[in-house]
């Protein structure tokens, strides 16, 4: 009897394992798709979103801009900004958060427009 349970055990293991073992493939190969999908520049703004900590739509939602506008991106983090000083009863973290926010959409602009001069600079066959 111990001896059919410990198969069944190890069969139950075995399948789970290889569940899993394919399900990992897949993501691999999914996150893999994804990344050639983006090509270079998606490899820019994601070494970005390490840097800063924050991906590229979490520092969006911070700052609660839609497009990439210097103009309102700078609005916006100023008005936040104010709001969560801390001698108007703000938070320290939360104004750290509109910080890192705008240095990360700061450096997707910079990406983009370094990617817009390469494409002027590209010659046309």
């Amino acid at each position: 009897m111990a001896k059919y349970l410990a198969q069944i055990i190890v069969m139950g293991v075995q399948v789970v394992g290889r569940a899993f073992a394919r399900a990992l493939r897949q993501e691999f190969a999914a996150s893999r798709a994804a990344a050639d999908a983006r090509g270079r520049a998606g490899h820019q703004s994601a070494a970005a979103s390490n840097l800063s900590g924050l991906s590229l739509q979490e520092a969006q939602q911070i700052l609660n801009v839609s497009k990439l506008s210097p103009e309102e991106i700078q609005k916006n983090y100023e008005h936040l900004f104010k709001v969560n000083d801390k001698s108007v009863g703000g938070s320290f973290y939360l104004q750290s958060k509109v910080v890192r926010a705008r240095e990360r959409l700061q450096e997707e602009l910079r990406i983009q427009a370094q990617e817009n001069r390469e494409k002027e600079q590209t010659p046309k066959t």
